[in-house]
């Protein structure tokens, strides 16, 4: 967990790190190392990434949360963050200034052919108590 008293406080999910975040690790070694910090510190300030970048879109918003999807680049790499493929999905709570790694995925992983309904699904299974905060109606499928 990277923890900034002036900012959002940074944690990774479990199962994003056992999942995903080891296939980064493994596949990019070192850069992984770096951009993983990377995205920790764009996420301690995620309120300025949200209002002045376009590397990170809202999906839901519910009670004081929102889920959002980040696109990022993996360092020292020349592919822009939104064409690399790579995202990540973070739980942000604006009420206790912490945001949730929840998943980290290439987009060439995970699809085709519909790679929202594979993370969503990965959410409904892996957070049911963040599905149903923001799909609840959607609970019965």
């Amino acid at each position: 967990m990277y923890v900034n008293n002036d900012n959002y406080v940074v944690e990774i999910e479990d199962f994003a790190r056992r999942h995903y975040i080891k296939l980064f690790n493994k596949k990019y070694k070192k850069a992984w190392d770096i951009t993983e910090q990377a995205i920790l510190r764009e996420l301690e300030r995620v309120d300025r990434l949200l209002g002045f970048t376009d590397k990170a879109e809202k999906i839901s918003v519910a009670n004081g949360c929102c889920l959002i999807k980040l696109n990022f680049k993996i360092a020292d790499t020349n592919i822009s963050a939104k064409s690399s493929g790579n995202r990540a999905i973070v739980l942000v709570d604006h009420t206790s200034f912490v945001c949730k790694i929840l998943l980290v995925y290439s987009k060439n992983e995970i699809s085709p052919p519909n790679e929202t309904q594979k993370w969503m699904n990965n959410i409904k299974l892996n957070y049911p108590a963040i599905w149903k905060m923001f799909y609840n109606k959607c609970q019965e499928d």
